[in-house]
């Protein structure tokens, strides 16, 4: 069992680099197109990889583009930090509720709208089906 783990290492390794090249933005790629690093990984699993892990990918790039979020940019959604650093569930946070309280209060006010809607429908069609009625006004 011993003598299968420098294979099994290897296999996750070129396992690892083909993904990270796979996902990798073209933009953060170094040096060749991403298609062409692909095929290095695959052609050339231990040295591709190794070639991927050392000069393929923009490692820097990749730091900055983690640093610029930050809870602030999540614009207030439930569940992020506040400015407290305290993180609300969206049943607990007030903003979400208050959201759902307007949204359920416009939904309502539409729902009477069609109801309304509808019984002067059958009315109209009520009126204008009963023969001894007449025409209604």
């Amino acid at each position: 069992m011993l003598r299968n783990l420098p294979f099994l290492l290897a296999l996750a390794f070129w396992v690892w680099a083909f993904i990270d090249c796979l996902t990798t933005p073209e933009e953060e790629v170094r040096y060749l197109p991403k298609v062409v690093w692909v095929i290095i990984v695959l052609l050339f699993p231990l040295v591709g990889s190794i070639a991927w892990l050392a000069v393929g990918k923009d490692r820097r790039a990749a730091r900055g583009r983690a640093a610029q979020w930050s809870p602030e940019s999540a614009g207030g959604r439930p569940g992020t930090a506040r400015p407290g650093g305290r993180q609300l569930a969206p049943d607990d946070d007030p903003e979400f509720l208050a959201s759902l309280r307007k949204d359920n209060q416009r939904h309502e006010d539409m729902l009477k709208q069609w109801e309304a809607d509808l019984r002067r429908r059958e009315e109209d069609l009520r009126g204008s089906e009963d023969p001894d009625q007449g025409p209604r006004a």
